[in-house]
């Protein structure tokens, strides 16, 4: 008898339906060869910091006695419900998969976690759990659920150890995720008296978010002067744009420009037609798929992979957290099938054999994003889930339309003699093609009509205009900064050059966070309300801004450096250049230097919310640090001594308040920042009459 056991109810359900001739019992489903049953997702997951201490118990209010935690061991419970109580129903089931897996006439188990490094840990954590006498070990890989390949792989299981590397980088992701988010989490939200929450790839996000709105509030419009003619040639206005800008203290030499612009004669030295041929888009990955339908739709990244997760289940789309746009060279036959199913619905589709779509070295895990051959009723889908699955689908057409899309491409050259010369580009859609089926957003652009060697009127002037400031992040901009945050976006590079070294990052480990983790990590954030999703832009949230600015005052650096760092480890481990244990040690080395005193020493933020920083000077009760600064611990009778912990831009230590509590003044104070003219300035903190002021 086989034993498979599902990441969900759901996976269970469509395994049966490839299988058949299943009975329904409690918790399982059985039949002559085989038993399935189902995990809810996670069953276990990792034990608490109290777990870990014989003097600790559960629910203890957090406290720096022990922290920070490095277990020697690292101990998988059962999920506890929200009282701290080991859910019930999370028991039950883990009884029935523990009897299931130790019934005598079960000679083999499987694996049937979702496609993935998270549906691997969760099955094979529940497996060590529950086994007590050795078993042959298999694992079921399904791209899609659809029955046809549920039966195609239950042919081809293959050994659980073969997944090895793929668990040993789960594990290793879930032990130093835990390490990070546990030690640093409780040891900066007792320094900093509210919850703040920090993770390897959730900070940086933030981060990322905080930077780009700081820069744009700073952000000073410059004025400067393009040159550009805007004059009529036989009845048609022809815009000609130089190159050439100029400082706005430069009117002058703009203007000698344009007389001498204007002074030699604009001739069409060359004229070209070609027809061509416009590609589509490349199938989707999850991150450019969600590009799409948050620019389209403003559907949030947490939205459009719920709709695709229920549409993979229901078999009708292939495994949404992949990272790839290419297929694999071993799915040509699958995908045969599907364009036979997809031209039943009256689309031009035909097979291409082509390196653009079918390429292992783009491949990590999964293939792109596909429809199965299992065509869903329309009637039966939501508006959102049409949306999407109408996304894959077009997408899918065109890649693989018989029609081409065909073009006749213009382009005219105009000079100015040897100053200048500048190119018009035209282009008129000939046969559409593809472009009937998917999103395409570029119009037919028609040129004027000119000839080699005719003379154009020309009148250059000076346009005053402004520097725009950065852009807000949207889901795209954000989403492409993920997927490599150390490309320059400035920098002008070929198509082929960005693929290259967008699928060299991911591939390195160098992205912030990964296809199956970042949607949950944005969406957490904004649960936390550290950012903000508006329609499809994103802007940093006051508590946002405290979580950034009071890690940098704790000097807790968890930028996208340190971030790409500990994914380039994971990655090492998946492909079996290192262990966990190594993954471990360099977060255990990172973590270390957070509580070293000389760290704390150097930083900012020095003692803990809480701490008595002396007399008040008004009514001699205790000045103690709070979350937004220092105040008299009598306020509630009345005492209003209080002053923040940002005077001017400048972070006041509990050093410096306790000298100005117990002598009166400060020592001389630098980096100050007038409020009014942005000018840095030194001074004293005094006291007068129970209030702070500068003496300079």
């Amino acid at each position: 008898m086989v034993l498979i056991i599902a990441e969900k109810p759901s996976l269970a359900r469509n395994i049966m339906a490839g299988i058949g001739q299943m009975t329904k019992k409690d918790g399982y489903f059985i039949g002559a060869d085989y038993i399935i049953t189902w995990a809810f997702g996670h069953l276990f997951s990792l034990a608490d910091i109290e777990d870990y201490s014989e003097n600790s118990t559960p629910n203890a209010r957090w406290s720096m006695e022990n922290l920070p935690c490095f277990p020697n061991e690292f101990v998988f419970r059962l999920k506890k419900d929200k009282n701290g109580r080991t859910d019930s129903g999370v028991l039950k089931q883990f009884e029935i998969i523990k009897n299931l897996c130790n019934r005598e006439d079960v000679d083999t188990i499987v694996n049937a976690g979702d496609a993935d490094r998270e549906g691997e840990i969760i099955v094979r954590t529940c497996i060590e759990k529950a086994l007590t006498t050795p078993k042959t070990l298999k694992r079921i890989w399904l791209p899609d659920q659809t029955p046809q390949t549920v039966k195609a792989a239950m042919l081809e299981l293959k050994d659980e150890k073969d997944y090895d590397n793929l668990a040993n980088e789960g594990y290793a992701r879930t032990f130093t995720d835990w390490l990070y988010g546990v030690n640093l989490t409780r040891y900066a939200t007792l320094r900093a008296g509210t919850l703040l929450r920090v993770g390897r790839v959730i900070v940086p996000i933030v981060k990322a978010i905080y930077d780009r709105d700081m820069a744009i509030r700073k952000f000073v419009p410059d004025v400067y002067y393009a040159i550009s003619s805007k004059a009529q040639t036989n009845g048609e206005e022809i815009e000609l744009l130089s190159k050439e800008k100029f400082d706005k203290k430069d009117l002058k030499k703009a203007l000698e420009l344009c007389e001498k612009y204007n002074s030699t004669e604009a001739i069409v030295t060359d004229k070209k037609k070609k027809k061509d041929k416009i590609s589509p888009g490349k199938l989707y990955s999850l991150t450019k798929l969600q590009n799409f339908l948050g620019k389209k739709y403003k559907m949030s990244m947490a939205e459009s992979l719920e709709i695709l997760q229920g549409l993979y289940e229901k078999g009708y789309v292939t495994y949404p957290r992949t990272n790839s746009e290419y297929l694999a060279t071993a799915e040509k036959g699958k995908i045969k099938t599907i364009l036979e199913s997809v031209k039943g619905l009256g689309y031009p589709v035909t097979f291409k054999d082509d390196k653009k779509i079918f390429d292992d070295s783009k491949i990590e895990s999964h293939s792109a994003l596909t429809p199965t051959y299992k065509i869903p009723d329309k009637t039966k889908l939501s508006e959102n889930e049409m949306k999407v699955y109408s996304a894959v689908m077009r997408r899918f057409v065109a890649v693989f339309c018989s029609d081409d899309c065909i073009v006749e491409k213009t382009e005219i050259t105009i000079s100015l003699g040897d100053l200048e010369s500048f190119l018009l580009k035209g282009m008129v859609i000939d046969q559409p093609g593809w472009t009937a089926f998917d999103d395409y957003t570029r119009k037919d652009k028609i040129l004027p009509k000119l000839e080699k060697g005719d003379k154009v009127n020309t009148k250059f002037e000076p346009v005053e205009k402004e520097t725009n400031p950065p852009k807000h992040y949207t889901i795209e901009t954000l989403n492409n900064y993920l997927k490599n945050p150390f490309k320059d976006e400035k920098q002008a590079l070929s198509e082929q050059e960005n693929e290259e070294a967008e699928y060299r990052a991911m591939f390195e480990g160098l992205e912030l966070g990964t296809e199956a983790t970042r949607t949950g990590i944005i969406d957490n954030a904004r649960k936390s309300e550290y950012i903000l999703l508006k329609k499809d832009t994103y802007t940093i949230l006051p508590a946002g801004e405290h979580l950034i600015e009071s890690l940098a005052r704790m000097n807790i650096n968890m930028d996208k450096f340190k971030t790409s760092q500990m994914g380039a480890s994971l990655k090492k481990v998946f492909r079996g250049e290192s262990t966990i244990s190594d993954a471990v040690e360099l977060v255990k080395s990172e973590i270390s230097t957070v509580f070293d005193p000389k760290s704390q020493a150097n930083d900012n933020f020095d003692g803990f919310v809480g701490d008595v920083a002396g007399r008040c000077p008004i009514c001699g009760n205790d000045v103690r640090r709070t979350r937004f600064g220092y105040g008299c611990s009598a306020y509630k009778d009345g005492c209003k001594f209080s002053t923040g912990n940002v005077i001017c831009s400048k972070v006041i230590s509990l050093s410096n308040m306790k000298k100005l509590l117990s002598d009166g003044e400060t020592p001389l104070i630098t980096g100050f920042v007038s409020q009014k003219s942005g000018k840095e300035f030194s001074a004293k903190l005094v006291l007068e009459n129970g209030k702070v002021v500068f003496r300079f």
